[in-house]
């Protein structure tokens, strides 16, 4: 899929909002999608949260679910798990996007991966499903040492991964959301992708120093194999071939900066340390 011609373009964010509408947010418990559920409601939206357990259940994997999900929904948040890279998601995300437009939802936003060229091809799906569109293309979340991924690490002291000196612009979920929900709400978004990244590159050495400062105790990082990091995420019980995800997508390929967080809200995106500093003062990391 081609980047939009208005990539490059310091746009400020609109101020033409929608009516107070249903929104589906796929993945509404997880990181992103908690957030953006949170911003719709405190706005004035209905959220219906798009998980299994919903009082309004939604799986990806069972159509069947769709119809009631998207019953009266006018726009829908689309965070796909487990990530838009694995067998089956590219053709299970365009379904549902045609789905939706049959439905008579009028806007997607597409939360997609910098770098992997399965989400791109999630993202030409969306796009060519007959709705308005967003896509919403991240670099690694800050919020993976502080939720799910590398949490049991952090409290463990050792961040062992099979990243090499492979520098990441991690970006802060808060501004992931801040960009979804502005896309569902403004007018002005349709048709753009937003590359969403932090304002610097960090190493995950770079990472775990953060992380030290703003705990206040060592946490070190550690080169592994990728067959030890598969291993390890066994253990953990998450799917393996996230393994292979960390070492694609960290061969350079994400090492610059994008302004997508400042193309759609007007401002500059949140930097790792405020992160690290606010995570350390909520408590999370106390061992």
């Amino acid at each position: 899929m081609n980047e939009n011609a208005n990539a490059n373009s310091t746009r400020q964010p609109s101020t033409s909002t929608t009516a107070a509408r249903t929104v589906l947010v796929t993945g509404g418990t997880g990181k992103t999608g908690r957030r953006v559920a949170e911003r719709l409601t405190a706005l004035g939206h209905t959220a219906r949260i798009g998980s299994r357990t919903a009082p309004v259940p939604f799986d990806w994997d069972d159509d069947t679910t769709w119809d009631a999900a998207l019953d009266g929904v006018g726009a829908a948040y689309l965070a796909y798990y487990p990530d838009l890279a694995f067998p089956g998601a590219v053709e299970t995300v365009g379904a549902f996007a045609r789905h939706a437009a049959k439905a008579g939802v009028d806007h997607l936003v597409l939360l997609s991966g910098r770098g992997e060229e399965a989400a791109q091809a999630a993202e030409a799906a969306v796009a060519a499903a007959g709705t308005g569109w967003t896509v919403v293309r991240c670099s690694w979340f800050a919020q993976n040492f502080s939720e799910s991924f590398f949490l049991e690490a952090v409290l463990a002291g050792e961040l062992a991964l099979p990243t090499g000196t492979a520098v990441e612009p991690f970006v802060d979920a808060d501004d992931i959301a801040d960009v979804a929900v502005a896309a569902l709400t403004e007018d002005g978004h349709d048709g753009e992708i937003y590359e969403l990244t932090g304002p610097r590159l960090l190493s995950f050495a770079d990472a775990a120093a953060e992380l030290s400062a703003a705990t206040g105790r060592e946490i070190r990082f550690t080169a592994i194999t990728v067959e030890e990091c598969r291993a390890m995420l066994a253990a953990l019980g998450l799917p393996g071939d996230f393994a292979d995800l960390f070492t694609m997508i960290l061969d350079g390929r994400n090492a610059s900066l994008a302004d997508g967080v400042r193309r759609a809200l007007g401002r500059e995106p949140r930097d790792f340390a405020d992160f690290a500093r606010d995570a350390a003062a909520s408590g999370v990391w106390k061992v």
